[in-house]
């Protein structure tokens, strides 16, 4: 399942939270354009863009919503990226499109 819904990112590293250094966004090593990695709801990982698009114009198997995980406290926990399936969203309804529809890898000098 996780390979045709294209989620199979890396996680992201654990940090540790005495270390002051800066953390650079995370970048696709296929084009060198910025990616949000987030887990997904069944324990896994996914690159997705960085820009919400309108459903109408990401095909299906790219379309990806993030929710925030319900937790005790009124303050929401966490993010993950939920594939939009069995309800088609309205044309216009945003939707987060996965890294690899939009990756255009860089070509070498010639």
């Amino acid at each position: 399942m996780a390979e045709a819904d294209g989620a199979t990112a890396a996680p992201r590293p654990d940090l540790d939270p005495d270390d002051v250094t800066w953390i650079e966004p995370p970048v696709c090593p296929e084009c060198g354009s910025l990616v949000r990695i987030c887990p997904t709801n069944y324990d896994r990982w996914v690159s997705l863009a960085m820009v919400e698009l309108p459903a109408k114009d990401v095909p299906e198997p790219f379309r990806w919503r993030l929710t925030r995980l319900p937790a005790p406290s009124p303050i929401s926990t966490d993010i993950v990226a939920v594939r939009v399936r069995g309800i088609d969203p309205l044309p216009g309804d945003p939707v987060v499109p996965a890294h690899r529809m939009m990756c255009v890898p860089e070509w070498g000098e010639p």
